[in-house]
């Protein structure tokens, strides 16, 4: 069939995802391997026969697999704020009346703090050797759950009791909202805002899914997802000494586990300075030499991993670097940090310093990865949230953020 230009698909991301060869799937489907390569290439567009055996051979929808890629529909708006001079910004819409008001999403206005509503609320903690569950009322301390020491000074137990009953991480809990709405949620530790906009387009695109996005730094989300905690594991760690991301990380830590790595991107790491970079710095060792004080990431992270060996590289004892254990928690912190006159640099990335108008100096370009259990594949919620990552509406999203190459967003870069 005569291929149209607006037609776009994710057959070849969602095969490899799942480790088929265009062969394996070919014979499923019953069609030509020739067939999937030049479909994959764009080279033409499939019956609707072939659509629906190519969807059920892979388990998904048609609409995973093909869209319609049209122009984005424009409209004029009352600016509600200003906005950097002379470049693209990025702006909320909404119809107040009879216009449409936007609103800079700009320094602390790109970003949302709110208080999330509960899932449910703990009622007893749940201990291996315990008959029945402890209601919370009967704890010392119902935030402090699985603490020894909480539980061995409740002068209730003796002290057998307590080195049974000293430590759980299983509670028991109301449910506050729809069970089926919970079963269809995805969880997602890491540390990059996009995670954010993912979850909000995927939510857009798969309106029954729920994204349940936690903050972590890259080893504490590898953490939780060997921990079973998290289906997808956010991280940008790169190994100096194979010269590759994430790969060598996740081989050390999912040891017996088969996972597969999935690119977000690949975005600039650098350090933010104030607008105009009045110190003039331009490296790591010009911070030790202009006397500037900076702001840096918890142990673990890719920033303070970058920070580290980017000192050892041009041989600056990290000692000599002014708030080296001035320890901030998200990308964020680092930005109000230098806006606010805290520090005067921090390692952060080129769309955090363009979110709050900051100068930048490049220092990595870092991939992105997004980590999956093999067997969490299979799961519906998580299908659906990896099939919209070739769409129109997230590339818009992550390129118009600025610092992202977002040209291989989606593909498969290793099966471990």
């Amino acid at each position: 069939m005569k291929l149209d230009v607006n037609l776009c698909n994710n057959l070849k991301s969602i095969r490899t995802r799942l480790g088929m060869s265009q062969q394996e799937l070919a014979n499923i489907a019953g069609v030509t391997r020739q067939s999937i390569g030049g479909v994959e290439l764009g080279q033409y567009a499939p019956s609707v026969a072939m659509s629906l055996r190519l969807a059920k051979a892979l388990g998904c929808q048609v609409e995973d697999l093909f869209w319609f890629e049209e122009d984005l529909p424009e409209v004029e708006a009352i600016l509600a704020g200003s906005v950097p001079k002379q470049q693209r910004s990025r702006v909320s819409l909404a119809r107040v009346g009879n216009q449409w008001i936007a609103y800079p999403l700009v320094g602390n206005d790109a970003f949302r703090i709110e208080m999330i509503p509960a899932d449910g609320e703990t009622l007893a903690a749940i201990y291996p050797d315990a008959k029945e569950p402890v209601r919370v009322e009967e704890l010392p301390s119902i935030s402090k759950l699985a603490l020894a020491s909480e539980v061995a000074s409740n002068e209730r137990q003796s002290e057998g009791e307590a080195q049974n009953q000293n430590v759980t991480n299983k509670v028991l809990v109301r449910i506050l909202d729809d069970i089926d709405k919970l079963h269809n949620t995805v969880v997602i530790a890491g540390c990059t805002p996009v995670l954010s906009l993912l979850a909000r387009a995927t939510e857009r695109w798969h309106p029954q899914l729920r994204i349940h996005y936690r903050f972590a730094h890259s080893k504490a989300a590898l953490h939780s997802l060997c921990k079973g905690e998290v289906h997808i594991a956010g991280m940008h760690l790169y190994d100096p000494k194979t010269g590759e991301h994430n790969i060598p990380f996740v081989r050390e830590a999912l040891t017996g586990k088969s996972a597969v790595l999935i690119t977000l991107g690949v975005w600039e790491e650098g350090l933010l300075v104030p607008p105009g970079n009045p110190r003039g710095i331009k490296t790591v060792s010009d911070l030790v030499e202009f006397g500037a004080t900076i702001v840096t990431h918890e142990a673990g992270s890719g920033g303070q991993m970058l920070l580290e060996r980017k000192l050892q590289e041009e041989g600056v004892p990290s000692q000599t670097v002014k708030g080296f254990t001035h320890i901030v928690h998200s990308h964020q912190d680092v930005a109000l940090s230098v806006v606010s006159g805290i520090a005067d640099a921090g390692i952060s990335t080129a769309s955090i310093a363009a979110a709050f108008g900051l100068g930048f100096i490049p220092l990595h370009s870092a991939r992105y990865d997004l980590v999956i259990i093999k067997e969490y594949l299979e799961e519906e919620p998580v299908k659906q949230f990896l099939s919209i990552l070739g769409h129109q509406l997230v590339r818009s999203q992550l390129e118009i953020l600025g610092g992202y190459d977002t040209s291989k967003i989606g593909e498969v870069v290793a099966n471990i």
